[in-house]
This record gives C-alpha cells, sequence and structure tokens, in this order.
C-alpha cells in the first residue's frame, strides 16, 4: 500500500458520500448547511462577518476587477465549477469578499480551543517548516493559488527583502487582493494566470509556493503546477506546498456525516487524496521531496530542483 492508497474502509465511506452528493437537492442543502456552520462558527469567535462583507460590498470593486483581469486568459474546466458552497465557485464577489473571514472559521479549531489565531497559526507552522529547510532566504517568491492574497502577504512578513508574485486564476480574488495590500501599503505583484501557464519566465524563480491549493484541483492540473514550477524556478530553487495531509487520523475516522459536509465544498478532494505527490514531483524533475505534518490535519512538502 502507498502513502496515497485509500483504506476499503475509507474507499466505502467515500464512494458513499459521492452517492449522496449526485443527487442535487441533497449535495445543495449540504452544500448550504456547511456554509451556515462556517458562518456562525466565525461570528462565534467574534469575527464580523456579515458587517465586513456588508461593508466591503459598499466599495465599488469594477475599476479594481478592469485592472487585474487578463481578457485573454481561458479559463480551465475544472475551474468553473461550484467551490467552498459558492455556486460560481472562485469566479464571483462573494467568495471573494468573504475569504478572510471564512480563513477564520475554518482555521480556528487546529490548534485546540477554537481561536481567531487559528489561521495565522496555520500559516506560521508552515513557514516555520520553510524556514528550516531552505539554505538561504529566496529572493524571488511566486504564490501560485494566492487567491486575495493571505498567503503571499504572509510570506512577505516572512521573507521582506523578497520580490514576492501572487498567481492566481480569479480576478475577484485577486483585486481583493490588491486593495488589501494597497491599503496596507505593501509592494506585492499580482497575476491573472494559471497556476499551470503562468507565462513568467524560465529558470527566474528561488522559490514556488502554494498554500492549500492542491486539494482543489484535479490531479491533471496538480501535474501540470509541478511541472510549471520546474520550469520557472531556477537551478537549485524550491518547490513548497502546504496542504491538507491525506493520511491524518482525522481524515481517515471521519464520521459520514461531517465527510459528506466537506466534500460538497471540495469537488476534487478525492483526487488529491488519491495524488502521489513525491511520485510526481520526482518525475516532474525534483528531488525526493521533505515532508513533515505541521499541523494534525495538514503537512508540508519541499522539493529541490534536481542538478
Amino acid at each position: 500500500m502507498t502513502a496515497s492508497t485509500p483504506t476499503k474502509e475509507t474507499d466505502f465511506r467515500s464512494k458513499l458520500v459521492n452517492r449522496i452528493l449526485s443527487v442535487r437537492p441533497l449535495a445543495d442543502f449540504a452544500k448550504n448547511r456547511a456554509r451556515h456552520m462556517m458562518i456562525t462558527r466565525a461570528e462565534k469567535l467574534g469575527v464580523p462577518w456579515r458587517k465586513t462583507v456588508a461593508e466591503l460590498q459598499q466599495r465599488n470593486w469594477q475599476p479594481d476587477l478592469e485592472k487585474i483581469t487578463n481578457s485573454n486568459l481561458k479559463y480551465p474546466d475544472y475551474y468553473t465549477t461550484s467551490f467552498h458552497a459558492y455556486d460560481e465557485g472562485n469566479l464571483g464577489w462573494e467568495p471573494a469578499l468573504e475569504v478572510e473571514c471564512a480563513s477564520k472559521a475554518v482555521h480556528s479549531t487546529l490548534f485546540g480551543e477554537p481561536t481567531i489565531e487559528g489561521d495565522r497559526l496555520l500559516r506560521e507552522s508552515y513557514h516555520n517548516i520553510l524556514k528550516a529547510q531552505l539554505p538561504e532566504a529566496p529572493e524571488t517568491i511566486v504564490d501560485i493559488g494566492c487567491g486575495a492574497g493571505l498567503s503571499t502577504e504572509a510570506l512577505q512578513e516572512l521573507f521582506p527583502d523578497a520580490q514576492v508574485t501572487g498567481v492566481d486564476l480569479s480576478p475577484y480574488f485577486l483585486a481583493v487582493a490588491s486593495y488589501r495590500t494597497a491599503q496596507a501599503e505593501k509592494q506585492l505583484t499580482w497575476l491573472h494566470a494559471a497556476g499551470e501557464a503562468t507565462t513568467l519566465p524560465d529558470n527566474s524563480v528561488d522559490l514556488v509556493s502554494c498554500s492549500l491549493v492542491f486539494h482543489e484541483l484535479p490531479q491533471s492540473a496538480a501535474i501540470a503546477i509541478f511541472r510549471e514550477a520546474k520550469r520557472i524556478l531556477k537551478p537549485g530553487g524550491h518547490f513548497a506546498m502546504m496542504d491538507m495531509n491525506p493520511q491524518a487520523e482525522v481524515y481517515r475516522t471521519m464520521k459520514p456525516y461531517i465527510l459528506t459536509l466537506l466534500k460538497s465544498t471540495e469537488p476534487y478532494l478525492d483526487q488529491y487524496f488519491a495524488l502521489d505527490v513525491g511520485t510526481e514531483l520526482v518525475k516532474a524533475g525534483f528531488n525526493a521531496p521533505y515532508l513533515e505534518e505541521n499541523t494534525a490535519r495538514h503537512r508540508t512538502v519541499i522539493a529541490q530542483v534536481k542538478g
């Protein structure tokens, strides 16, 4: 059995949940239930979800959207589907304006008692491993799947002298990212592009980082991103990813009801859990990766370009 091979029990539960979610009314109920639980949890923690989003909605975002959008970009089919209980997936204002509140809610229970600091602590746990494993501070960093820039900002704080570029397929999220960094007077670059086709030059980057991205991808896109990372990295450069750990006990023993809610918002979760990350990175041109758990649910994977 390889690290990515599901147990018979896990496979049975997954197939059962998939059958439930194949019934549209049940899938819609699960998505709505998952969203309601997330908002309720956030507000119990003191995150003013509804108030924050209402204030952001008052702003005229159209100029930001037009400025950041690459009109020549063709969205891959896998991206134009429902994500995270949003019918429009990541291609809309609602998910983009809610993402910071959602991150605080989703990660609030990672470190014991629920806390508003869970998301920050999660990113910190990743960065602690990253800093320990990199031989020197990178000068150029690309954050693939940057969303609204939460991970990109954190990388710049970790490596303040680096030139950091955030890449994402959603112009809505990038518009929010650009606004956030302008408000904070931070110097970051945003690029509307697919992670598997960034348009960045060959051998131009010291570090490619992906935070909480790969569980949202089909295997074909994940493998393409590994190859794209290899292309844009300098000789000896590093690829790093932090995401859900398929081998974590919490996922292997998750109750079917909770698994149903989770999978209702994550259409490619089965593919991610079955992906042999180490093998595919080596095939893409990296050395065998270093893997380390950074929470009870997450792992960090770091690989250096061969040669």
